[in-house]
């Protein structure tokens, strides 16, 4: 059988269970979120033996530490799994959420109501808590998810989809909501990317690479988180001690991140804070790399390149650029943004409204760090990822924007004339 075949047979089911979805109410969904919690900590053996394939092969093809420290699982990060999902439980149900009604002159009565979208693709890489993640979310939102793992996690992806599959048939609903390929042929993703005929959003999970091949391969909607390139200003006037607080946490706490700040503007008049955000972030072992300003003014900074200030790190290592004026801070974002998340640091109050009206990301920041930028942080449970575009969904997306909205028109025999 042939790539394209092998992944419509895994699409074909998926849609299938799809109807069974949009037909299930609140509580069967919960009882399949709650059933797939409790099979995850009953199976966990299983789920770690599989792993423990994954890291030996891992280990063997030369992964470097931070992909195999993506790709490991234990009995805590089990455990983290099996508490996301019963997060999604306490979420509302936004399926069949009325979001307008009004009445026109001829009697009809108009509703617009939330419905789910039908089969969620979504394509990632050496996370297989993405798995758990991503079915948890499609299943609340009332979709069947059709998920394409990378090839270092096959095995761990394998054993979680079996068993949240299993856990969707011990309550009524068809296994098949949780569709997973089983195979890593890299042709699958260009296959799953022009399925519309199935597939009603593919969701790319990973680096530009996979992002970049994704979008140009595909015909079935995309939902694409295009880089981090966090970037924040600090203004003319802010409190020291946050600015440096603030900083410090949006580099240092977890620098491998899309929403870690990459690239800092300091407005000329705030020295005290370029030189205590420099030193204390040096202090942390931060690589500073400067304008020639920023060189002149802090010891140790390296002199940033063209390209510094384009480049999403995901390290230990900041760009950090003296500026005029809010103006060029402004002028300096838009040129290097990716459109995920930015922050401004200010006391000046008019600064912080006119910044965040004017800069056009995802997210924006007054007066406090950017690692917020996430599902759980902002009250949504679980995220299936970050959106950097500006349709249908933008930001965390969390159940809600898993889904989308149909008409729902009521009469009493009007005709047309």
């Amino acid at each position: 059988m042939s790539v394209a075949d092998r992944v419509e047979t895994h699409a074909r089911r998926a849609k299938a269970a799809s109807r069974s979805l949009q037909a299930a109410g609140t509580e069967v969904k919960n009882e399949a979120l709650a059933k797939m919690a409790e099979l995850l900590r009953a199976r966990q053996a299983k789920v770690l033996r599989a792993n423990a394939i994954d890291m030996e092969n891992g280990e063997n093809a030369g992964l470097s530490s931070a992909m195999l420290d993506r790709l490991r699982l234990d009995e805590k990060r089990i455990e983290e799994m099996a508490k996301g999902l019963e997060d999604i439980v306490e979420l509302p149900d936004p399926v069949g959420e009325v979001f307008e009604t009004w009445t026109r002159p001829n009697g009809l009565r108009i509703e617009k109501v939330r419905v789910p979208l039908g089969v969620v693709g979504i394509i990632y890489e050496s996370r297989p808590n993405v798995t758990v993640d991503a079915a948890g979310l499609c299943l609340k939102a009332g979709n069947a998810v059709l998920l394409r793992g990378g090839k270092e996690a096959i095995n761990s992806n394998i054993a979680l989809a079996e068993i949240l599959g299993d856990a969707c048939q011990a309550v009524g609903l068809p296994e098949s909501c949780v569709e997973i390929l089983d195979f890593t042929d890299r042709e699958a993703v260009t296959v799953m990317a022009r399925m519309d005929q199935y597939l009603s959003l593919i969701v790319p999970r990973g680096g530009k690479g996979l992002i970049q091949a994704v979008t140009e391969a595909a015909t079935v909607p995309v939902l694409a988180h295009d880089r981090g390139m966090t970037q924040i200003y600090v203004d003319e006037s802010c409190d020291l001690q946050m600015a440096v607080k603030v900083v410090h946490n949006s580099k240092v706490q977890r620098p491998g991140v899309c929403n870690a700040v990459e690239n800092l503007y300091v407005h000329e008049k705030n020295e005290e804070a370029l030189r205590a955000i420099v030193a204390d972030l040096q202090q942390a072992g931060v690589e500073i790399r400067g304008c020639p300003r920023t060189v002149k003014l802090c010891p140790g900074v390296v002199p940033a390149t063209a390209e510094d200030w384009d480049t999403e790190y995901l390290d230990l290592i900041l760009s950090v650029m003296v500026v005029g004026s809010l103006d060029e801070a402004l002028e300096q974002i838009a040129l290097h943004t990716s459109g995920l998340t930015e922050a401004i640091l200010t006391d000046i109050d008019e600064n912080a409204e006119r910044f965040l009206r004017e800069v056009d990301s995802a997210c924006v920041y007054h007066n406090a760090s950017t690692r917020f930028t996430d599902g759980g942080q902002f009250g949504m449970g679980a995220e299936i990822g970050i959106s950097t575009g500006k349709l249908h969904a933008r930001g965390p997306v969390g159940v809600r924007e898993l889904t989308t909205y149909k008409y729902v028109v009521h009469g009493e025999g009007q005709v047309r004339t």
